[in-house]
C-alpha cells in the first residue's frame, strides 16, 4: 500500500489549479469589499453579500470558456520597456494607435477592463436593475482585485523566466490562505472616485512597484532552503499534490514584509470605492426601489456553458500558474 502511495505521489502533477488571488482570497476580498459602504449602499450589498462573494470568481471561470477573457486580468507593464507608464497611452483609442488592439490585447488589458465593467456596474445603477447591479459589482471585484497582485504586471508571471516557476499561486493564493487570519482588514469607508480609469492605472502602476522585491525576495531565499524542506505534500479534491511548506511560506511571508496584507487592504477599499462611485455616478438610485430582471435564457445557457467548460479543466489563453 506505501509503494502505491509513493508512485501516486510521482505521477500527480504538482499544480494548484488556482487563477489570480486564489478562490479563496478573492471571495474574502469581495465579502469584506461590503463593509466599506455607506448606508444607502450597504444594506442591498449586506442582503446579498453570499453573492457577491461567491461570484467573485466568475471571471476567472469564464477564462475557461472565452477565448478572449485571459486579457482582462493582467497588464504585462514591463512589455513597455523600462518605463511602461510613461509609454502606454491611458486611454484605449490612443493606446491601440500606438501598438494596435492585438498588442494590447496580446499583453494585457486590466486597466480598460476595469473601466468597462465599472462603466456597464453605471449603467446597471441607472437602469435600477438588481441582477445587473450584483453581476457587474462581482466582476469589478474580481478586476480590481487582480490588479492588486504583482505578477499581474509583468510577462514572467509565473517565474518561468527566472526559475521561479510556481511563485504564481504561491503568493496569490499560498500565502493568503495560510496568513490572512492575521490581517488587519479595517480599512475605513469607500470614497468617491473621480476618474476610473486614472485610478485603475495607479493601482496598477503601484502594484507593478511591488514586482521586483516580489521575485527576487523569494529566488533569494529559495538558495536557503533545500527542496525538502521547501515543498510538502498535502491532499486536495482527492489528489496528492506537491506545494510550499508551511515553513517556506511562513519565511517568504515575514520577508515580503506585510506586502500580502497590504495588497489585500488596498483592493478591498478600492473594490468598496469603485462600487460607491458607480452610484453615485448613476445619480444615486433608491437602493430600496429596485427592479429585478433575473436571467435571460440566453444568459442561464451561457453561465451553464462557462460552468461546463471550468469543470473540464482547460484554461483558453495564457495560463497563469
Amino acid at each position: 500500500m506505501q509503494k502505491n502511495k509513493r508512485f501516486l505521489v510521482l505521477i500527480i502533477p504538482c499544480v494548484i489549479l488556482l487563477t489570480s488571488w486564489g478562490f479563496f482570497a478573492h471571495q474574502k476580498i469581495n465579502r469584506l469589499a461590503v463593509f466599506t459602504l455607506p448606508d444607502n449602499l450597504i444594506s442591498f450589498y449586506k442582503s446579498n453579500i453570499n453573492y457577491i462573494s461567491e461570484h467573485a470568481v466568475d471571471p476567472d471561470k469564464r477564462r475557461y470558456a472565452d477565448s478572449l477573457e485571459a486579457p482582462r486580468h493582467y497588464l504585462d507593464a514591463d512589455h513597455y520597456g523600462i518605463h511602461p507608464f510613461d509609454s502606454i497611452p491611458k486611454k484605449w483609442n490612443d493606446a491601440v494607435k500606438k501598438y494596435s488592439e492585438d498588442t494590447l490585447n496580446a499583453y494585457g488589458i486590466v486597466p480598460w477592463q476595469i473601466q468597462r465593467t465599472y462603466l456597464k456596474l453605471v449603467k446597471a445603477f441607472t437602469l435600477r436593475d438588481s441582477a445587473l447591479i450584483l453581476k457587474y459589482s462581482a466582476d469589478l471585484g474580481h478586476y480590481v482585485g487582480d490588479a492588486h497582485v504583482p505578477l499581474h504586471t509583468t510577462e514572467n508571471y509565473n517565474g518561468q523566466q527566472t526559475n521561479q516557476v510556481g511563485i504564481h499561486a504561491f503568493w496569490e493564493s499560498r500565502l493568503p490562505e495560510l496568513f490572512s487570519e492575521e490581517y488587519d482588514f479595517f480599512v475605513g469607508k469607500a470614497q468617491y472616485i473621480d476618474n476610473p480609469l486614472n485610478e485603475a492605472w495607479k493601482i496598477v502602476e503601484n502594484t507593478y512597484s511591488k514586482l521586483d522585491s516580489t521575485l527576487l525576495l523569494e529566488k533569494n531565499l529559495s538558495k536557503s532552503f533545500a527542496p525538502d524542506r521547501k515543498y510538502t505534500f498535502s491532499e486536495r479534491n482527492n489528489k496528492v499534490i506537491k506545494e510550499y511548506s508551511v515553513d517556506y511560506s511562513t519565511a517568504y511571508h515575514n520577508a515580503l514584509n506585510g506586502m500580502v496584507e497590504t495588497q489585500m487592504r488596498g483592493a478591498i477599499l478600492e473594490i468598496g470605492s469603485f462600487w460607491y462611485s458607480a452610484w453615485v455616478d448613476a445619480g444615486q438610485p433608491n437602493m430600496k426601489n429596485l427592479i429585478f430582471t433575473g436571467q435571460t435564457a440566453a444568459q442561464k445557457k451561457a453561465v451553464d456553458e462557462e460552468e461546463k467548460q471550468y469543470l473540464k479543466g482547460r484554461v483558453l489563453g495564457r495560463p497563469e500558474n
